[in-house]
């Protein structure tokens, strides 16, 4: 009897240890996973909240179309030829004309057509990356030649998302005092926008060569023993560089 009780005994206690031992470990995990599900929801580093992310944008100009006149305006010209140099420097992809047809404006749009052209090929656009399509305008509205290109634009945000309460609350945001959610976001956005080039938040840019006459002149003076630094006049009377923009205060 008194051996049926031992082992009785050791196998609750084995059972109990075994619960417990249990009951730890998914305390443990448990623990993990909110700390992890709780930093993935609510990232501490505004960067990271707000990240800055690059995406095809249009770049689009309008140009509108009267019934009873062809061919652009100056201002027009001025806005095609503006296009033409930026698509060369910042597109992803060739010029899409969207030409409005079937209407009062077809003839009008011809005419400007081809100043829009002749513009686009003395830019040095080949004629392979332009891709003209019809378009039929609402009867209400004014028509217009509509002329884009993709390309690439940095973005951050929306901003102005409030997910917790900025007051006294028990929301861990608020006693473990963390950084608000909208925090940096504008500061994220108007950087995007305000990136000459958005790849450059990406990747560096290549070198440019060095400037060849000014490095042969150094190289010359170094080869004969001479300062390569630039050399200007002194005067005489208090020692300083004669090369000013202006003798006021003299």
């Amino acid at each position: 009897m008194t051996r049926f009780l031992t082992a009785t005994g050791r196998r609750r206690s084995t059972t109990a240890l075994h619960m417990l031992a249990a009951f730890g470990l998914a305390t443990s995990i448990a623990g993990c996973m909110t700390d992890a599900q709780r930093e993935a929801h609510y990232p501490f580093d505004y960067r990271e909240r707000h990240p800055i992310t690059l995406k095809e944008g249009v770049h689009t100009v309008e140009i509108f179309v009267g019934r009873n006149r062809g061919g652009l305006t100056p201002s027009q010209r001025a806005d095609v030829l503006a296009f033409a140099q930026s698509w060369r420097r910042e597109a992803t992809g060739g010029i899409v004309v969207d030409m409005p047809h079937g209407g009062p404006t077809d003839r009008a749009a011809a005419d400007s057509m081809r100043e829009v052209h002749a513009i686009f090929a003395a830019s040095g656009i080949p004629p392979r990356a332009v891709f003209v399509r019809g378009y039929h305008p609402a009867p209400d509205s004014l028509a217009s030649i509509k002329i884009n290109y993709s390309k690439l634009v940095a973005t951050a945000g929306p901003c102005g998302y409030w997910p917790h309460d900025l007051g006294p609350s028990s929301d861990p945001s608020y006693t473990g005092n963390w950084s608000y959610w909208n925090l940096g976001c504008a500061n994220q956005r108007n950087l995007a926008a305000m990136v000459d080039n958005p790849a450059d938040l990406v990747q560096p840019r290549g070198e440019t060569p060095p400037y060849t006459p000014r490095r042969s002149v150094a190289m010359d003076k170094y080869r004969k023993g001479d300062s390569p630094s630039g050399t200007y006049p002194l005067d005489s009377t208090n020692g300083y560089d004669n090369a000013k923009l202006s003798d006021v205060g003299k």
